[in-house]
């Protein structure tokens, strides 16, 4: 099936936007302008910037056109279980994960995880920290630890790329179903030494408990968001 065109011309500036390419406050190329362009009429792009609006990318102003208002949200479906590569892949951005631990210790050391899933103090456990970056400046910090008995063999480089994949293809695992919360917490130290002090000193922590398709605990992650730059999105429907 041919894509419509104003598909298309949207697709292209959200990802200009994304990309920033087009940063926020700039002004969008005005609609006669995208018109020639892109070969089409103004109702094809007036139908595009629509979706821009909708999207809260761009506000049309009068007397100025349309201009970007997006700043940065970083967009995490809070209610899907999906990895941060995959949420990447899907949004077009380009992140930068640097791993800032990969250590093993003994569940004793983290009471609230061992209770959380439900293992024993001797249980040996994957500790890993990962900050994700966009522009060089960090946005999510994720703290995760893993049951090594169930998922061995994490290496620094297999944590750089996608947990899941890795858990999913090498070692065969069905990964099923979590339970999250999320909170409005202060910056403790890891925060300040990692997002900086000149932000607000809030993060969106979003906490999970992930289990395997035979409903297994095998993972407790802690996604640690600045509260400025977070978006929650999700679906309801009643009945």
């Amino acid at each position: 099936m041919v894509q419509k065109k104003f598909i298309t011309i949207y697709e292209t500036l959200r990802k200009d936007i994304l990309e920033s390419n087009l940063v926020y406050g700039a002004q969008l190329p005005s609609e006669n302008e995208l018109v020639e362009q892109y070969q089409s009429s103004r109702e094809t792009v007036r139908k595009a910037l629509n979706l821009l609006v909708r999207d809260g990318m761009i506000q049309k102003i009068r007397g100025k056109g349309s201009v970007v208002i997006y700043q940065g949200l970083t967009e995490f479906p809070f209610s899907d279980l999906i990895s941060f590569s995959e949420v990447q892949q899907g949004l077009g951005l380009q992140h930068e994960t640097t791993v800032e631990v990969l250590e093993s210790i003994t569940a004793n050391e983290v009471p609230y995880v061992k209770s959380a899933l439900e293992i024993s103090g001797t249980t040996r456990l994957w500790h890993l920290i990962r900050t994700r970056s966009i522009n060089n400046q960090v946005k999510i910090i994720d703290e995760d630890y893993f049951v090594k008995d169930i998922i061995p063999g994490i290496t620094e480089s297999i944590a750089q790329q996608s947990l899941y994949a890795y858990i999913e293809n090498e070692l065969n695992l069905v990964i099923s179903y979590s339970n999250k919360s999320i909170t409005f917490e202060p910056f403790g130290t890891l925060e300040y030494d990692i997002f900086g002090d000149d932000v607000a000193p809030y993060t969106a922590t979003v906490r999970g408990i992930v289990h395997l398709e035979d409903t297994t605990k095998f993972q407790y992650n802690i996604s640690r968001h600045l509260a400025t730059d977070f978006k929650f999105n999700d679906f309801s429907r009643r009945h």
